[in-house]
């Protein structure tokens, strides 16, 4: 591995199950992930009574150099996952959600997170993937040393700008409020 980017396709394998809402008949969620799977078209894996397992989705999980820290964050955690980042699908579409992205980094799914527009699910990674993404840090991960950054010296004690409100006179105490005057 001398690429300083891998890229592998992950299918995507869903779950369909009966909602325990009564305004969803459905509940859908990410299950589980299949390196190197070939094309999906919403093949029917597995039916376990009412639940539903589907290939949804076949799409890149990519590694890059630069973002090793933030895969090595995510082989730290207690179960390393793998982030699926789903959207409601388009009308018309073969089933309910969209993937959009597998990542392996934390740092990532934390920005589709804030969104709030996305669906972001956390499915454990397999073995073998852990290996090839530990594999792909210890080639290409540096360690950066952390840089304070320096102030410049500005003496800013100088001047007291800004300070309490302007329409007081006195300076014996700049903080208090104005007082309203009355006109007799």
């Amino acid at each position: 591995m001398t690429d300083p980017q891998l890229a592998l396709l992950l299918g995507i394998v869903i779950r369909r199950a009966p909602s325990a809402s009564r305004w969803a008949k459905w509940s859908w969620r990410a299950e589980a992930v299949l390196p190197g799977a070939g094309p999906a078209d919403g093949a029917v894996l597995r039916e376990e009574g009412e639940a539903t397992l589907f290939h949804a989705a076949t799409v890149p999980l990519e590694l890059f150099r630069t973002d090793t820290e933030a895969y090595l964050t995510g082989l730290a955690a207690q179960t390393p996952t793998i982030g699926v980042v789903m959207r409601d699908a388009p009308e018309g579409a073969t089933g309910p959600l969209d993937v959009v992205l597998a990542t392996a980094s934390p740092y990532d799914l934390q920005d589709y997170q804030d969104s709030g527009e996305e669906i972001v699910e956390l499915v454990p990674m397999p073995a073998g993937l852990i290996a090839l993404i530990r594999d792909f840090c210890t080639e290409h991960h540096v360690e950066e040393t952390f840089k304070k950054r320096k102030r410049d010296r500005v003496a800013v004690e100088l001047e007291e700008d800004g300070i309490g409100d302007p329409r007081i006179r006195q300076t014996s105490d700049v903080y208090r409020a104005p007082r309203r005057v009355t006109v007799h």
